[in-house]
């Protein structure tokens, strides 16, 4: 790789083979930056872990997408090879949180592990200064150090996932396309004649062909079952693995009551899958544990916050109680539905990202 020009600063552009990622490079590229195209290897379809044609990330088709694209702009393109350190970081946390009860999160391990930490690491290596994604989210620089922020686009913001990035990181991380909604980056592709323009977003699980995580999870370990009780402890029936259940689960639980039941906590030491009313799974706070403050310590006391426990939720108004064991508890203003242990609860002033962690368990005053 040719040394880095003192007027281009270099940066490491993590390509997915998709529309957003690709547009980051162009807009990177048209800012005068050294741009170099970098798709990671995450598994292939000989590993045995997924089928052509799925829509998740990463697949053979979509580093060709992406060095198509790095082609058009004239810049290079490589591919690393990571399936050692995604499988370890990221398939194997997903398996084992399963295991233990809990709902994991593979995005947020992915970005922790691998995008953040891996690839930063390879991209000084490469003499870049910093790396670049696809993340619809805003990177601000404040008096009191670097602040993350909800992207432009309401709709498609990836805030949520990016929680664990601190300080140091944040300096080294460009988002370009958190400035834009999604309608304008298609426009952007397509008026730089990128051939992705309208490419589909992936939307499974990049390694869980069709979204099936339960066939995963049978190729992988073996289920343990047990048996399901209701929250007065009297057995209703038999399952065949704590892997297979979530809490606010609904569909699929394999029992018939004539009540529209839902899983309300998942015992893995036990093997018990507790099922109960709708009014059960109403909790007045989230157990927050190995939490992340985005300025790299946290508050003082107790703050207001909008606290998010789901991808795809609404952000909830709460108040945030931090601990003196690295976690917090959010207290919500109202009772909140299937507060899920292992999915992330991140914390929010306005748009701004205050820091995140894993939920641990629900909390009652």
């Amino acid at each position: 790789m040719p040394p880095q020009t003192a007027c281009r600063p270099r940066v490491v552009v993590a390509m997915s083979g998709g529309v957003d990622s690709s547009v980051a490079a162009l807009l990177l590229a048209r800012e005068g930056y050294d741009v170099v195209g970098v798709t990671m290897r995450l598994w292939s379809e000989e590993d045995g872990e997924t089928a052509a044609g799925h829509r998740g990330c990463c697949s053979i088709e979509d580093i060709e997408d992406a060095r198509r694209v790095c082609r058009t702009l004239d810049v290079p393109h490589y591919v690393l090879d990571v399936r050692r350190e995604f499988r370890e970081h990221v398939m194997d946390y997903f398996i084992a949180e399963y295991q233990r009860g809990r709902t994991p999160h593979p995005c947020i391990a992915c970005n922790d592990r691998i995008k953040f930490d891996f690839l930063l690491r390879r991209a000084a290596m490469m003499d870049a200064d910093s790396v670049a994604t696809g993340h619809y989210a805003r990177i601000v620089r404040a008096e009191d150090g670097w602040s993350l922020r909800s992207g432009v686009d309401a709709g498609k913001d990836q805030s949520y996932v990016l929680f664990g990035l601190g300080q140091e990181q944040l300096g080294r991380v460009l988002l370009p396309v958190g400035e834009h909604d999604k309608a304008a980056i298609r426009d952007l592709a397509r008026e730089a004649g990128l051939h992705l323009a309208n490419k589909a977003d992936s939307q499974e699980v990049c390694f869980i062909p069709g979204g099936d995580y339960r066939e995963f999870m049978r190729r992988h370990v073996e289920p343990r079952p047990g048996v399901l009780v209701d929250t007065a402890g009297r057995t209703l029936g038999e399952h065949e693995g704590v892997e297979f259940f979530t809490v606010g689960q609904r569909r699929g639980l394999g029992v018939a009551t004539g009540e529209r039941l839902f899983v309300t906590e998942v015992e893995s030491s036990t093997g018990r899958v507790v099922l109960g009313s709708v009014e059960d799974l109403a909790k007045q706070g989230a157990r927050v544990g190995r939490v992340s403050w985005v300025k790299g310590q946290a508050p003082g006391g107790a703050v207001r916050a909008a606290v998010k426990i789901r991808y795809n939720g609404r952000a909830l108004p709460a108040t945030l109680e931090p601990r003196g064991d690295g976690g917090a508890v959010a207290w919500f203003d109202e009772p909140q539905r299937a507060v899920t242990p292992g999915q992330a609860a991140v914390f929010y002033d306005g748009d701004e990202v205050l820091g995140g962690g894993f939920i641990d368990g629900s909390a009652e005053r």
